[in-house]
């Protein structure tokens, strides 16, 4: 399959400009005159950001593909690697739900492995064994920190899985939360790994959610398939400027700062739940969120929610019944958050 050929691809954006029926002049913003103006199609790969990135993860740059937040890359690994009605996709639940999603929508099957019940670990053997099937799934998903229970991969069962898989199975690591960790992430494992791809997100630790602006890092084989499906223009103007300013080091000192208080907010959470009554199980995981078990989630919620704040359930996941988790937010939000829990603990007792 050959690319979709944009104008942008073909040539740069340099001179008088009439290849892509663009307008002359734009309606937002100064002059045609101006750096990056809104009259005119982005980069495909913006350079900027694509060298920003890399450097940050430290990877050459055609080892990453620019994406619309990490949902844009699991979509697209999906769409390339995995036939309709013939490929799987390997899956841990309770975990993040767009592998599943991405899976149903190309009519890829789902290899469920789920997570030991209690504990909620990876069943390290039944994954082990799916992966050396006669055939296995096409992709594996892991998420590092996980969510919702928050815990990491182990290393040595990583080497475990890429050894098996070699040739076999692509292994994807989503790591949307590996900046609240001290944890080396596993970018570096790429170099050896052909089949290993990496999902890493500006919407977390860089407080960008909104720009919805992610990155896949893998192999330039990898990434030249990838760019065969992704849409020409993935990253709009604005976004891909306000992106290039989160890479500024006053802003980089700010993410620190940040950082700094999530953790500190983070462990003040987990003194406050670890005082209730109606706790039953705390996950404490390594991001920026907790897991517990309750009594009674939907009461729970119910009472947060009148006093104006919002947690989450996930009724319909087998191994989360009655399981909630909470973000961490700021001290203000700590301080309210207390003071709701404090009064539904008292209700329950």
């Amino acid at each position: 399959m050959k690319p979709y050929s944009s104008a942008r691809r073909e040539a740069a954006a340099r001179g008088i400009l009439l290849n892509a029926n663009e307008s002359p002049w734009p309606l937002l913003g100064g002059g045609p005159d101006e750096a990056d103006p809104l009259n005119r199609y982005p980069q495909p790969q913006h350079a900027g950001l694509v060298e920003k990135l890399a450097n940050h993860y430290g990877l050459p740059g055609d080892h990453l593909l620019l994406t619309r937040g990490s949902d844009d890359g699991i979509d697209l690994l999906v769409r390339v690697f995995c036939r309709a009605g013939i490929d799987s996709v390997l899956d841990t639940p309770p975990g993040f739900g767009m592998y599943r999603i991405a899976a149903q929508i190309q009519g890829a099957g789902i290899t469920d492995i789920a997570r030991v019940p209690d504990t909620l670990e990876l069943n390290h053997p039944a994954i082990l064994e799916a992966l050396s099937s006669e055939t296995p799934p096409r992709l594996a998903f892991f998420t590092s920190p996980a969510n919702p229970t928050g815990d990491l991969v182990d290393p040595a069962f990583l080497d475990q899985v890429l050894e098996t898989t070699r040739g076999r199975t692509i292994v994807v690591v989503d790591e949307a939360y590996a900046e609240f960790t001290a944890a080396r992430g596993v970018a570096s494992l790429i170099a050896n790994n052909p089949h290993l791809v990496v999902l890493r997100t500006l919407s977390k630790a860089f407080a960008s959610a909104g720009l919805r602006c992610g990155a896949v890092l893998a192999q330039p084989q990898v990434i030249d398939l990838l760019m065969r499906v992704i849409p020409p223009y993935p990253l709009a103007t604005p976004v891909l400027n306000l992106a290039l300013r989160l890479f500024q080091p006053e802003v980089m000192q700010q993410q620190q700062v940040a950082l700094t208080e999530i953790a500190r907010n983070k462990a003040c959470l987990l003194e406050i739940l670890q005082g209730l009554g109606f706790v039953r199980q705390l996950w404490p995981g390594h991001a920026n969120f907790v897991l517990l078990r309750v009594d009674d989630s939907a009461a729970l919620l119910a009472h947060c929610a009148a006093q104006g704040i919002t947690i989450r359930a996930f009724p319909t996941a087998p191994l989360l019944q009655n399981c909630v988790r909470i973000s961490v937010g700021s001290a203000e939000e700590l301080q309210a958050l207390q003071q709701a829990l404090a009064d539904f603990d008292s209700l329950s007792a």
